[in-house]
């Protein structure tokens, strides 16, 4: 039996701090490899290309502040006029565990490949929240979606109906 009372304390302390995972208890956390790996899967998978402005007429060229901020250019066609929404805003009041939740059983309009994200493995979806939490400030938000009868203000691009399918 340990007699020595600040031993005892350290030793609970440590303890302590060693099982303590990140902000919230049960969070885990966010390490510079997760946050590496999200920013490559934030370019790969195309995230910039609807969520940051002028992403991809600029040639991937912006600035990485005002990445995942959202867009004004709206994407038109059949479903109505959606716009790439301000991910930081998204995932701010999500934790980790309830993002991968999320992204598992999302539905989104067109152009949104939600059923990529569906199919992510947990590992490239928790560092892709990382990713975008430590971006920082998120912004303002994107416009909302407007349905098929609403003119939407420029730009957007417009998608004509598809063909019947066989």
């Amino acid at each position: 039996m340990i007699k020595n009372s600040r031993f005892v304390s350290y030793t609970m302390l440590l303890g302590s701090a060693l099982s303590f995972t990140g902000p919230a208890m049960g969070e885990p956390v966010a390490s510079a490899d997760m946050v590496r790996h999200g920013r490559y899967i934030a370019q790969v998978s195309g995230c910039n290309d609807c969520h940051t402005p002028g992403y991809m007429i600029q040639d991937g060229k912006i600035p990485e502040q005002v990445w995942l901020t959202g867009d004004r250019f709206g994407w038109r066609g059949p479903w109505g006029t959606t716009y790439g929404s301000n991910l930081r805003l998204y995932v701010r009041n999500l934790t980790e565990d309830q993002w991968v939740q999320d992204a598992r059983s999302m539905r989104r309009r067109p152009p949104m490949p939600w059923f990529n994200l569906n199919v992510m493995s947990e590992h490239d979806l928790r560092a892709l929240y990382q990713y975008i939490v430590s971006l920082g400030e998120p912004g303002e938000p994107a416009p909302a979606y407007l349905p098929p009868d609403q003119e939407p203000p420029m730009p957007y691009a417009s998608f004509p109906s598809p063909p019947p399918v066989n």
